[in-house]
C-alpha cells in the first residue's frame, strides 16, 4: 500500500498593504517532488480550499525548474472541512508568512493534528508550518507542543526579514510560551527535530531534512 500524507498549506495573501505572502514555495515543492519521487499518495488542503497562494518572495529567476511547476498543485486544493486523518500517514505544514494567519486558530486542522498524533502517525512542519501547530491540543488538554522538541522559524531570523513587527506573533517566543523544547541553529541553517512523531525544521533550508526524516519514519 502506498503512504498517504496530507499536506496543508495557507490561504493568506497579505502581510500588510503592499506586502503580498502566502507559501514559501520551495517548502512545499521541495516536500511534494520528495514525497512523489517515493511513489506517496498526496492530498493538498488549504482552510478555504482552490487556490492557495505563493509568496512573490519565495521565486525568482534562480528559482529551478521543478520547483516552479510544483505551483500547479497548489492550483485547487481541497478544503479542510472535508478532509480527516483517516487513511493517512503523515501531516505536512510547510511555511511561508500566510501560515501565521489562517493557521494557529483554525479548528478544524487543530483536530486533525490531534488525530494524526494521537493515531501514532506522523506530524511535520517546516519554518512557519510550524504556526500550524500551535493551537493544537491534545485530548488532555496540554499544548502538541508542550514538553517536545521542536524547531521552527527564529525570532532572530524574522528580525532579519524585518516583518517581525507586523505579525500577529513570534513564532519561535510562542513556542517557548507552549512549553515546548525550542531547538535552533545559526540562522539560515539546515536543522531539524524529531520527537517521537513530531517532526519539525527550522527555515526554507530545512525542508529536504525535514521531508526525508517523515520519509525514514514511513519506512
Amino acid at each position: 500500500m502506498a503512504k498517504k500524507v496530507l499536506i496543508v498549506v495557507t490561504n493568506h495573501t497579505e502581510v500588510h498593504e503592499g506586502k503580498s505572502t502566502g507559501i514559501w514555495l520551495s517548502e512545499f515543492a521541495e516536500a511534494h517532488i520528495e514525497f512523489t519521487k517515493k511513489g506517496y499518495e498526496l492530498l493538498v488542503a488549504s482552510p478555504l480550499g482552490g487556490k492557495a497562494p505563493v509568496d512573490p518572495g519565495s521565486v525568482d529567476a534562480n528559482t529551478p525548474q521543478e520547483i516552479l511547476d510544483a505551483e500547479k498543485y497548489l492550483e485547487n486544493t481541497k478544503k479542510l472541512d472535508e478532509v480527516s486523518a483517516e487513511g493517512f500517514d503523515a501531516i505536512f505544514l510547510p511555511g511561508g508568512h500566510g501560515t501565521m494567519y489562517d493557521l494557529p486558530d483554525n479548528a478544524t486542522l487543530q483536530k486533525l493534528l490531534r488525530d494524526f498524533y494521537e493515531g501514532n502517525k506522523i506530524v511535520a512542519a517546516v519554518c512557519h508550518g510550524p504556526a500550524g501547530l500551535v493551537g493544537a491540543t491534545l485530548s488532555n488538554g496540554q499544548p502538541l507542543v508542550a514538553g517536545k522538541r521542536v524547531s521552527a522559524f527564529t525570532d532572530r531570523e524574522e528580525a532579519q526579514t524585518t516583518l517581525d513587527q507586523h505579525l500577529p506573533f513570534l513564532l519561535e517566543s510562542k513556542i517557548r510560551d507552549l512549553g515546548a523544547i525550542y531547538v535552533a541553529a545559526p540562522n539560515w541553517t539546515s536543522h531539524y527535530e524529531v520527537d517521537g512523531n513530531l517532526i519539525t525544521g527550522q527555515n526554507p533550508q530545512s525542508t529536504l531534512a525535514v521531508t526525508k526524516a517523515v520519509i525514514e519514519k514511513l519506512g
